[in-house]
């Protein structure tokens, strides 16, 4: 199986948006405890675009390294084993374009942790995989359909298409 790689686009503009915007050049992904939903959008986006873009992920609260989102990723050939949980107080640069929120609480601590800056914070309502329970398996079918639509989204927002591709 081939692996996919981006091919530069011939626009920077962001599809879908009003009017000409140029594609952020760095994005912080942020959910709850930034163990599943943002890091699996950082990893996601880090592996489409590469150095291209500046791609961090935080969560409101610091949380545990999930099992179920590494193998979710793994699955598709993105090694997320190495992520380690942190906060918006952890981060070492604020500077980003862009700020993508997973969840209404990280959502309301961008807005808050924005109020002075001109970034632009932009909502995805994503469900939280770990709240499904029973056989493994429905677990982690969960987790990949979170997966899915956050790489669907990515590749949407920022224009990604694959090398070949015209």
């Amino acid at each position: 199986m081939s692996e996919e790689k981006p091919v530069a686009p011939t626009s920077e503009e962001v599809p879908g948006a009003s009017g000409p915007q140029k594609r952020p050049q760095s994005i912080l992904f942020a959910c709850s405890m930034n163990t599943v939903r943002s890091p699996m959008a950082e990893a996601m986006a880090r592996h489409l675009f590469g150095r291209e873009i500046y791609i961090a992920s935080a969560g409101v609260r610091g949380g545990e390294p999930d099992g179920f989102a590494v193998a979710a990723m793994d699955e598709i050939g993105i090694d997320m084993s190495r992520h380690r949980p942190h906060t918006f107080e952890d981060l070492e640069d604020s500077g980003f374009d862009m700020i993508v929120t997973l969840s209404p609480e990280a959502h309301h601590r961008a807005l808050e942790f924005t109020r002075t800056m001109a970034v632009d914070v932009v909502y995805w309502p994503t469900m939280d995989p770990t709240a499904v329970q029973g056989a493994r398996e429905n677990i982690l079918e969960a987790y990949r359909g979170v997966r899915d639509g956050l790489q669907k989204k990515i590749k949407d927002l920022l224009d990604w298409r694959p090398m070949g591709g015209l």
